[in-house]
């Protein structure tokens, strides 16, 4: 089975994909910040007077990739070399991810179906740095989910 983005090749060249979509939506600025050590991209813009901070976690991918494709003896490789093509994937895959996370929120303010602030409201980041959805998790402004038994 396979899970979404795991084929895809983009990689890189969709940073100019979000740079061209924020700025055609009216953005004042754009940047993309990638930790190595973390595995994490970050994009951030300005919008509106709001910087939008959105961060994805190759690492992440890698992880949820290796849960759909988990390493066995019988393949032609090691399991080192197992997880490093994970995390290759999650690298190239967290671009066209953001990309079209983006792309999909820019169209539905656009479109009319949100407002800026509804399309991006967890991303938006406040006075302290911290974004409105770390505000309103470390303030557990909202319900903890249930757990499954």
């Amino acid at each position: 089975m396979t899970i979404p983005y795991e084929n895809a090749t983009s990689g890189k060249t969709a940073i100019a994909d979000m740079q061209k979509i924020c700025r055609k939506f009216g953005a004042d600025d754009f940047g993309i910040k990638e930790n190595f050590k973390n595995g994490t991209l970050l994009v951030q813009f300005e919008i509106r007077g709001h910087v939008v901070h959105i961060e994805a976690s190759s690492k992440g991918y890698a992880a949820a990739w290796l849960r759909e494709h988990p390493y066995t003896h019988r393949m032609k490789s090691t399991k080192a070399e197992h997880e490093a093509k994970a995390l290759k994937k999650g690298n190239i895959a967290v671009y066209s991810i953001l990309r079209d996370w983006i792309k999909g929120q820019v169209t539905a303010v656009e479109v009319g179906m949100m407002t800026f602030e509804g399309a991006f409201l967890g991303q938006i980041l406040l006075p302290d740095g911290k974004t409105v959805l770390d505000h309103v998790q470390s303030k557990k402004l909202l319900h903890a989910p249930e757990q499954s038994q």
